[in-house]
């Protein structure tokens, strides 16, 4: 399989919950993947919490960003499998399958790429996921795809998402302010360090997206801003990996990209790791030698584009970073 995700899809069904309001930790994702293979039906086992050593709103939250970062699926093709057990705590439904998705086995697994998440590329990696997800991280891919300026308010930020959600799928449900406003912060917790980092509660432990510095607050403590511009730990396979897979996202099966659109369209590599146009004018011009002359980038006729002659193998370029 080439591609891990080939259309990003639009928001048919937006949402502003499952996390459960806890950004993931380091050790979560690792710790579905495992459990989701060894026990497809482990996230509606009544010993789930004992399996993956969590409160039970954090299986659930666990759940979430494996599905969100695109490491596990519902296993399709086959019946939903519903089993009822009794137990003392009363009758207990347990509903679907997944399975560990390409990318999931091919980070997480045993012999992974990195399952520990040691280096900053799985961060990348990880963060596009989540950042292009538009059913299941709706505040996620607003933040970084459509939301005009660098800087926002949470206040702002929860009245605009849900404007343009609304205007996406007009027969959505209503949310109430409150699970906006734990949505928001949620995603702010996602990218900015905790004010109570230095505290043992685990509820405050940072998610690793922190280490990205991709949003800082404000010296007034009242918003954030995005940091544009030159991102050393993002390697030019991981770009590469992102091209090919916005390529595909916009059905564009020709043979050319503007450098407007790989900077600014929604869900481009530009918008989501938040590059300026300097930087990307260096990853450009790399790939050429980087893909073998698969992806070439050319400004001589006066348009900045870049052109694909073949298509690319999206887990032979992680395995070259990697390997």
């Amino acid at each position: 399989m080439n591609n891990t995700r080939s259309i990003i899809p639009q928001p048919i069904t937006p949402s502003f919950s499952g996390h459960q309001t806890f950004p993931f930790r380091y050790t979560w994702l690792k710790k579905g993947i495992d459990a989701v293979i060894a026990d497809s039906t482990v996230f509606s086992s009544e010993d789930a919490s004992v399996i993956l050593g969590v409160g039970k709103n954090m299986v659930s939250s666990i759940r979430h960003w494996c599905r969100v970062s695109g490491l596990i699926a519902e296993r399709t093709g086959q019946p939903t499998q519903i089993t009822i057990q009794l137990s003392e705590k009363g009758t207990v439904y347990r509903r679907g399958q997944f399975a560990a998705t390409e990318l999931g086995k091919a980070i997480f697994s045993e012999n992974g790429f990195d399952p520990y998440l040691d280096d900053p590329a799985t961060l990348w990696l990880i963060h596009w996921q989540i950042a292009t997800n538009t059913n299941l991280a709706t505040a996620w891919y607003w933040a970084f795809n459509i939301l005009r300026g660098n800087q926002f308010t949470p206040s702002i930020f929860a009245r605009k998402v849900y404007e343009w959600a609304r205007q996406q799928k007009q027969s959505m449900r209503p949310i109430s302010e409150n699970t906006l406003r734990r949505d928001v912060n949620c995603f702010i917790r996602t990218y900015c360090q905790s004010r109570y980092s230095d505290s043992v509660v685990e509820e405050t432990f940072d998610c690793p997206l922190v280490e990205l510095n991709l949003i800082a607050e404000l010296p007034d403590g009242e918003g954030y801003e995005f940091q544009r511009g030159d991102k050393e730990t993002l390697p030019i396979e991981v770009i590469a990996w992102a091209i090919d897979t916005f390529w595909e996202s916009r059905l564009l099966w020709g043979e050319s990209l503007t450098f407007s659109d790989l900077m600014y369209a929604p869900a481009s590599p530009g918008r989501v790791f938040r590059l300026d146009e300097d930087t990307m004018t260096t990853y450009l011009e790399n790939l050429e030698q980087l893909t073998d002359g698969a992806l070439q980038y050319d400004e001589t006729t006066g348009l900045k584009q870049l052109y694909r002659h073949r298509a690319l193998n999206q887990m032979a370029l992680l395995e070259r970073y990697y390997g």
